[in-house]
C-alpha cells in the first residue's frame, strides 16, 4: 500500500471522481469489541458474550457493533492519505451510511476510499470521500458511506 500524499487543494483535483486507494487489512479482536463496548456503555450480549453469541446470535460469534467498525475509518483513512502543510482538520459529517453486513470477532476489514467530490470554500477544503469497509472472504462490505472532512492548511 502506497499513502497518497495531499499539500493543497490542487494536490485533491487528480483524484475526483477517482478512487483514492485502500488501507491495510485491520483485523478486529474480542479485546477490542469488548473495550468499546465499555467505552459506549454498550453490553450487548451479541457484542460481548461469545459462549452465548456462539448459540443463539445467528453468526456463529460475536459481531462488532457497527460504530466500532465506523470509529475505525481515520485510522484507516490516515494510512490511505497522509496530508502535509495542513493547519486542521475536521470531520464534518457521515451521510448516507449503510450497514450491511456485521463484522464478526476477528474478521479482517479494510477501507476502500474514492474522492466523491472536493470544493474550495473560501480556503476550506471541503472533501465528499466515499467510503466502503471491506471484510476479508465477503462479497457484501460491513457499510458504505460519504465521509465529509474539511481541511485547513496553512499556506
Amino acid at each position: 500500500m502506497s499513502q497518497v500524499v495531499i499539500s493543497s487543494f490542487e494536490d485533491f483535483l487528480p483524484y475526483e471522481g477517482k478512487e483514492i486507494g485502500v488501507s491495510d487489512w485491520l483485523q478486529i479482536s474480542q479485546d477490542q469489541i469488548n473495550t468499546f463496548a465499555d467505552a459506549t456503555l454498550d453490553h450487548q450480549w451479541i457484542h460481548t458474550d461469545p459462549e452465548r453469541a456462539n448459540k443463539e446470535g445467528g453468526f456463529g460469534s460475536t459481531i462488532a457493533h457497527g460504530y466500532l467498525t465506523l470509529s475505525i475509518v481515520p485510522h484507516l483513512w490516515n494510512q490511505i492519505l497522509k496530508v502535509d502543510n495542513l493547519k486542521m482538520m475536521i470531520n464534518y459529517g457521515i451521510e448516507s451510511l449503510r450497514f450491511a453486513q456485521p463484522v464478526l470477532a476477528y474478521d479482517e476489514v479494510r477501507l476502500h476510499a474514492s474522492l466523491a467530490s472536493i470544493k474550495n470554500l473560501r480556503g476550506t477544503i471541503k472533501c465528499e470521500v466515499a467510503v466502503k469497509l471491506e471484510i476479508k472472504g465477503q462479497k457484501k462490505p460491513a457499510f458504505t458511506a460519504t465521509c465529509v472532512f474539511l481541511y485547513h492548511f496553512k499556506d
